[in-house]
This record gives C-alpha cells, sequence and structure tokens, in this order.
C-alpha cells in the first residue's frame, strides 16, 4: 500500500550479522510500504556496521546510523529523535515480522480511531521449536480502555513489548527507554498508558521472536544473576506511584505486582549476592516484612504466593537454598 501516513521501524543494531538480513528483509517486504526504516549500529564490532550499510544500498527507504555502544535503549532514542513518521514501530534485531504486520497494525488505528495497536508474537528457538505463548492474542479486534490494560500488566497478562505495537509518535515522552536498564519496555509503556487513552488489540501471531541464549536478558550460565530482576523490582515501585496518581482503583493490583517481583528476585538471586552489603536485597527482605499482613489480606494474591511471602520473610537465604536444592533435583530427573 502507497497511500498514508508514513511509518517509522526502529531496529537497534549490535553484533548480530547473522541474523541482521532476515530481520531487515522481513520489514522491507511488508506489504505497507510508507516506511522509513532506521538502523542504529550500537557500536558494532563483527562487522554489523558495514553490514547495515549494504543492506541500506537495497532500499532507500532504510536509514543507518552509527554510534558507541550504549545499549539498545539508547540506540532506540536516538532513532526517535531522527524519526520522520507519524507511527513508530520497533522489530529487535535477532526477530522479524509477517509481510502484512504494518498494513494491519494501521489499519486497526484508522477504523477503531485508535493512537496505538498490537498484535500477537510467538517465541522460536535456535532449533526452531516453537515455544509456549507469553501472551494469547484475542479471538478479534478490541480496544482497551486504558485502566484495564495497566490491570493486564499488573497481573502478568498483558503485552508491554514495544516491538508487537505500533504507537503514534506525539505519545512518546521526551525521556522514553531509560537508558542502561532492563524491562525497559514495560517502563515506558507505564509511563505511556495514560496519555494514550486506547489501544487496540488484534488477533493473531505476525511477530516472531527469535529465542536465541545469550541476547540481552537469556543468559545461559544459570548462575548468573541478570539485572532483570532488580530493573523489575524498580518498575514495580515506579508503577505503584503511577497507579496512585492515575489509576487508584488499581491499588490491590498494583500491590500484588509490587509483592510478585520481590518475589521473583529473591527466587533468582545467588545466595552469596544475599548480604547485608547489597541494598537492594535488602530493601526487598524489609518491604516483605513490613507488609506482610496487607498481603495476607490481598484479594489477588495466590495462596502460594503468600506462602512465599512469608517463608522469605522470615527466613530468606534458609528458603533460597532450599528452592535452589529442589530446582537441582527436578532439572536431574528430567
Amino acid at each position: 500500500m502507497t497511500d498514508g501516513p508514513l511509518i517509522t521501524v526502529i531496529v537497534p543494531v549490535y553484533n548480530i550479522l547473522e541474523y541482521l538480513p532476515r530481520c531487515v528483509r522481513s520489514i522491507t517486504a511488508q506489504t505497507w510500504q510508507r516506511l522509513e526504516i532506521i538502523l542504529v549500529d550500537d557500536g558494532s564490532t563483527d562487522g554489523t556496521g558495514e553490514l547495515c550499510d549494504r543492506l541500506a544500498l537495497e532500499d532507500p527507504r532504510i536509514r543507518v546510523y552509527h554510534k558507541e555502544n550504549g545499549g539498545s535503549s539508547s540506540a532506540r532514542n536516538l532513532a526517535l529523535t531522527l524519526a520522520r513518521g507519524e507511527y513508530v514501530g520497533f522489530v529487535d534485531s535477532d526477530d522479524y515480522i509477517e509481510p502484512h504486520m504494518y498494513e494491519r497494525l494501521y489499519g486497526g488505528i484508522a477504523q477503531y480511531g485508535v493512537p496505538a495497536a498490537q498484535i500477537g508474537r510467538d517465541e522460536i528457538d535456535e532449533q526452531g521449536n516453537r515455544l509456549p505463548d507469553i501472551c494469547e492474542p484475542p479471538p478479534e479486534p478490541v480496544v482497551t480502555e486504558s485502566s484495564d490494560f495497566m490491570r493486564e500488566l499488573l497481573l502478568h497478562r498483558g503485552d508491554c513489548s514495544f516491538c508487537t505495537k505500533l504507537i503514534h509518535r506525539e505519545l512518546f515522552p521526551r525521556e522514553a527507554f531509560p537508558e542502561g536498564r532492563l524491562n525497559e519496555d514495560f517502563n515506558l509503556l507505564i509511563r505511556m498508558l495514560p496519555k494514550m487513552g486506547r489501544i487496540l488489540s488484534l488477533p493473531g501471531q505476525a511477530y516472531h521472536v527469535f529465542y536465541r541464549i545469550g541476547s540481552n536478558s537469556r543468559k545461559a550460565d544459570r548462575e548468573n544473576f541478570s539485572r532483570v530482576y532488580g530493573d523489575s523490582v524498580d518498575n514495580a515501585d515506579v508503577v505503584s506511584d503511577i497507579v496512585r496518581e492515575e489509576y487508584p482503583h488499581l491499588a490491590q493490583e498494583a500491590f500484588r505486582f509490587a509483592v510478585f517481583q520481590r518475589l521473583e528476585y529473591l527466587l533468582h538471586i545467588p545466595i552469596s549476592q544475599m548480604t547485608a552489603d547489597n541494598g537492594q536485597y535488602r530493601e526487598i527482605v524489609g518491604y516483605l516484612r513490613k507488609n506482610w499482613l496487607r498481603a495476607m489480606k490481598n484479594r489477588i494474591l495466590t495462596g502460594k504466593n503468600k506462602l512465599y511471602h512469608t517463608l522469605f520473610a522470615i527466613a530468606p537465604r534458609g528458603i533460597r537454598r532450599l528452592h535452589r536444592k529442589l530446582c537441582l533435583e527436578r532439572r536431574q530427573r528430567n
């Protein structure tokens, strides 16, 4: 399709020589032809930067920018300042999309009069196997108010990924993705939701996540403690503040989310890091102890959540040690 608004598709790129051509060509093959494709080479050292330049020669819609390494968020933020499109989408450089994705997303935006739309995604591992779905797409188009969308996120049922979405550029704040942190999509989306108002969810899965061990928070080393757990706790506090100001009726859900993220942190932190000089660890245990009674009264936390909350509040190191032992035994049986 050649009529309609310009869509900017942003691809942060770093040392992804093998998979980048598939990603870029899935974008250039879109049935929505009014595209601006921005590749941001984030200081690649394996020849990916030169590959970006070669790919740009294949299609005049591709613009390439090279910068010092600063992480995916800094690359996305740079591209947002350069974007000329009325709407903005994102694709990660090891993923790929169906040819109709952006035509369907914009078609939904125009039909339902919303500023943003999303579509489903699936995950494929390095052996080509399809992994269990993280989020189930609806069977038919659904327009959701921002408060209801926030509730789904707080209950871990919503999709916070920007890669599955098309969003009007004016909705993005000046300080967009938090740089140097993980769980960055969630952080930005919860800040944008009050202004967004409504979002459309489309049926089907048009975005394909390539689950590559070693990319971002996907670490092969089970002893590695990804900072995503700590950043997710920080984001739980950010969303609690937003809920207090914008969606006070979601206080129970926000508290449930804050407890859940702290339990996730404690279920993954290596015992060697559960020390008195670890400030975030101390804060998390203190939070669970201070809010124990409130958690027991929360109508959304499950019985299992409340049990873990109680045990970690009493003896965090002992429970973490027991949990690790049980996980090792389970893996050995499998």
